[in-house]
C-alpha cells in the first residue's frame, strides 16, 4: 500500500532521511524504532505530507503523492500530545474529520457513537476533554483519526504521555483493535516494549537509515549489529576470533553455535546465555550489582581483567553484590552479529 523511494530530507548541513526505501503491505502493521534524531518521525512527517522531501519519491497506492497536500492524502495521523480541540466536546472532537470530509450530521451521529462504541468511550460525546484521563483523551484521539476511514493510520509516539501501566493495556487494546478494523498502521516510537508489543514489522532506524526490518522476533532473536543490539538493551557485544566451534574472546573461549562463521566478528551474548556456576568453575567474576526486572534479575559481573558481563537468572539464584560466582556460556544464546565493533 505505502511505498517510500529514496526518500531524502535534509536540514542544513544534516541529512535527516538518507535515501529511505519502505514498503508497508496493506493490513500491516509497522513500527519505526530509533533513537531520538534517528529519522524516525521525519519519515513519519513525510508520508502526511507535513515535510516536503528534497530527492525521492512516496506512493500510496501506486498513487505519486508529490504536491498532494496533507488534507488530500487519505490518512489518519495521530500525534503523542493528542492535539484535540479544549473548546469542543468528545464527539465534536471525533466529528472534526467528518465535516471537513462534507459528512451529514446524522451521518457524523452514527460514526461517532460507533467509534466511541469501539475504543471503549460509549455515551462520552457530550464529555469535556478537559474531564478526561490522559488514557480516555488518547481513545478520543484515536476515534478521531479513525474517523474518516484513513486507507493508513499514522501514530506518532501514540502512548508517550501516559503512565507505564496504561501504556501497556492500551498497546494490547490497540493491537486487537487494528486487527479487527484491518487497519494499515505506519507508528514511530523509541520505546521498543511497544514497538515490539504492537507490530507485525519492526523497523530500527540510526542516522536517518534503516539499520534492521523484519517481525519482532527476528530482530530480538538475530539483531543486525552492535547498533541494533545496543538499542535494544543488549550490553554483552565483543570482538572475537572464531576458529571451528569455539570463539577467543576477552572471556575466554566461549563455545559458538554450528555454523557460524569463521575469523574476526563480533559476538553478542544474551544474558540468558551467561550462566552462573560455581566459583571455581568457569570465568570467575565478581557480583557489582542486580536489577529486579519483574520476570527475572539483572546481574552485572565483573571479571577480573576482561568488560563488565550482564547475567539473567531467576530471583531464587540470584547472587548478592559482592559475591565471587564462576561464569560459564551457552552456544545456543550466541549470535554472530554484522560488522566491526564500533565501541571500545
Amino acid at each position: 500500500m505505502l511505498e517510500l523511494d529514496e526518500a531524502t530530507v535534509r536540514f542544513g548541513g544534516r541529512t535527516a532521511l538518507d535515501a529511505v526505501g519502505l514498503d508497508v503491505a496493506e493490513h500491516e502493521i509497522v513500527c519505526v524504532l530509533g533513537p531520538s534524531g534517528s529519522g524516525k518521525s521525519t519519515l513519519l512527517r513525510v508520508v502526511a505530507g507535513l515535510q516536503p522531501l528534497d530527492s525521492g519519491r512516496v506512493f500510496l497506492d501506486g498513487r505519486d503523492l508529490g504536491g498532494v497536500p496533507a488534507h488530500k492524502r487519505g490518512v489518519g495521523l495521530m500525534f503523542q500530545d493528542h492535539q484535540l480541540f479544549p473548546q469542543r466536546d468528545v464527539g465534536g472532537n471525533v466529528a472534526f474529520g467528518l465535516r471537513m470530509h462534507g459528512a451529514s450530521k446524522a451521518q457524523q451521529g452514527i460514526r461517532v457513537r460507533e467509534l466511541l462504541e469501539l475504543v471503549g468511550l460509549p455515551g462520552a460525546a457530550s464529555r469535556a476533554i478537559a474531564s478526561l484521563s490522559g488514557g480516555e483523551q488518547q481513545r478520543v484521539a484515536l476515534a478521531r483519526a479513525l474517523a474518516p476511514r484513513p486507507r493508513l493510520l499514522m501514530l506518532d509516539e501514540p502512548l508517550g504521555q501516559l503512565d507505564r501501566s496504561l501504556r501497556e493495556r492500551l498497546v494490547v487494546e490497540l493491537r486487537e483493535l487494528f486487527s479487527e478494523l484491518g487497519t494499515t498502521v505506519l507508528a514511530v516510537t523509541h520505546d521498543q516494549g511497544e514497538a515490539f508489543a504492537l507490530a507485525d514489522r519492526v523497523v530500527v532506524m540510526r542516522d536517518g537509515r534503516i539499520a534492521q526490518s523484519g517481525t519482532p522476533l527476528e530482530v530480538w532473536q538475530r539483531p543486525a549489529d552492535e547498533f541494533v543490539a545496543r538499542f535494544l538493551g543488549f550490553e554483552n557485544v565483543v570482538g572475537a576470533s572464531v576458529s571451528g566451534e569455539a570463539a577467543d574472546t576477552p572471556w575466554g573461549k566461549v563455545p559458538m553455535p554450528a555454523g557460524a562463521p569463521q575469523g574476526e566478528v563480533t559476538l553478542l551474548i544474551r544474558p540468558a546465555g551467561v550462566r552462573l556456576v560455581p566459583s571455581a568453575e568457569g570465568l570467575r567474576c565478581t557480583v557489582a550489582a542486580r536489577t529486579f526486572r519483574g520476570t527475572h534479575v539483572s546481574v552485572h559481573l565483573q571479571p577480573e581483567s576482561a568488560p563488565r558481563l550482564e547475567a539473567a537468572c531467576a530471583l531464587r539464584d540470584a547472587p548478592e553484590p559482592g559475591d565471587e560466582v564462576g561464569v560459564a556460556f551457552d552456544a545456543a544464546e550466541i549470535v554472530v552479529l554484522d560488522g566491526a565493533p564500533i565501541s571500545p
